[in-house]
């Protein structure tokens, strides 16, 4: 049952890897309007109503200097019976059902999983603090079942901490712990808590994040329609992703204050920020990006800098699949941006996975031939004459 659960996570790792992409603007303005106002990826509007309802659980959530949205549904529908056997497919919906009937959670109502990640300004003391992440899933099912499986599950080591009106599941890793007394880089990932947002959302991830996450639903400090605009620009979108690498940087370095000292930046940019998405046809995964570099010349000195990458990283791998992969890629500068183009065959990833499921043929074992047998030679004794 594990290699059947295993199947689609190692598809979604395989279209993950593919769907990434990089834009950087430096000019003053509110961090976050180019991912909003770029011309090469307009905003599409949510039309349908199952995206309405994920865009207004997305709205409830805490601003995040990265986000990663995985339309779980879709990938689950669509794009794992393209891709796995028909019996693969078929024993992966009897898990589901089975889960369904035995823990009351049907994996398949999973309608999104949203991957945030925010950054933190230095402390007091001037030290750099590790990011804060949090992982939210929304769907068809309850959120209270999910947390009490989880209670279950920790056997008694999740700890309950009132906030707000709700209550959050807390539990501590003990080997960081442990970890954290020699590199207090760790010390940030010692605790992680778990906790129900609202019937049909629950989140997990660092305790900080969560307290935010529930504030957020109250209406304090809410992630911006800039940022929420970035991520869901199209959807169709099987995966996209939007982030703010250089604010991150700035604001992990006290470029914008630190927590006990606020400083005005003094530039407000959007440089680094970035948005893709990999969507699909009948035939092809699409993957497009945009990378706004400020002026022309610029953009096409970095499109020869990443080109040159890419044509480094394909000569240097050795499988012909991946390499194929690599080589769909197409980088070009237009005007103030560099511009991401790929249009992989679906055929190529089947081909790919089908190579992985593959099971590997069994070495024969080497044994060695034995000696020939040795001749035994009979020496004839004469006889000495008295």
């Amino acid at each position: 049952m594990r290699k059947i659960f295993y199947l689609p996570c190692a598809l979604l790792l395989v279209l993950t890897a593919c769907a990434l992409n990089i834009q950087a603007q430096c000019a003053p303005g509110q961090s976050g309007d180019y991912l909003a106002t770029s011309n090469s990826a307009a905003v599409l509007a949510p039309t349908s109503p199952a995206m309405q309802g994920v865009v207004a659980s997305l709205a409830n959530l805490p601003e995040a200097d990265t986000l990663i949205y995985i339309n779980s549904q879709r990938i689950i529908n669509e794009v794992v019976p393209r891709f796995l056997p028909a019996k693969n497919v078929e024993e992966m919906r009897k898990g589901f059902e089975e889960a369904k009937k035995n823990a009351g959670i049907d994996p398949a109502g999973v309608e999104f999983v949203v991957i945030a990640i925010r950054f933190k300004k230095p402390t007091a003391s001037l030290n750099f603090q590790p990011p804060e992440f949090m992982v939210v899933s929304g769907g068809n099912f309850s959120a209270e079942s999910l947390m009490t499986l989880a209670r279950m599950a920790s056997q008694g080591k999740l700890r309950d901490e009132k906030y707000g009106d709700k209550t959050m599941g807390l539990m501590t890793i003990d080997p960081l712990v442990k970890e954290a007394e020699k590199n207090p880089f760790l010390k940030g990932f010692t605790e992680v808590g778990l906790v129900t947002l609202n019937a049909n959302t629950i989140a997990a991830g660092s305790p900080g994040y969560l307290r935010a996450a529930i504030d957020a639903g109250s209406g304090k400090d809410r992630i911006s329609a800039a940022t929420l605009n970035s991520l869901v620009r199209d959807p169709n979108a099987l995966i996209s992703m939007a982030g703010t690498p250089w604010h991150s940087f700035a604001k992990s370095f006290g470029m914008l204050g630190t927590e006990a000292n606020a400083r005005a930046p003094r530039c407000e940019t959007t440089m680094g920020d970035f948005y893709a998405a990999l969507t699909m046809d009948a035939t092809n995964f699409m993957i497009r990006g945009a990378m706004n570099a400020d002026n022309p010349d610029t953009a096409k000195i970095m499109t020869n800098l990443f080109a040159g990458f890419l044509n480094q990283a394909t000569s240097s791998i050795p499988d012909p699949a991946a390499q194929a992969l690599l080589k769909g890629l197409a980088l070009t500068a237009e005007g103030d941006e560099v511009l991401l183009r790929a249009d992989v065959p679906q055929q190529l990833i089947i081909d790919f996975i089908q190579k992985q499921m593959k099971p590997k043929e069994a070495t024969p074992e080497m044994t060695a031939t034995p000696p020939p047998p040795r001749k035994t030679v009979t020496r004839r004794r004469s006889r000495r004459r008295g």
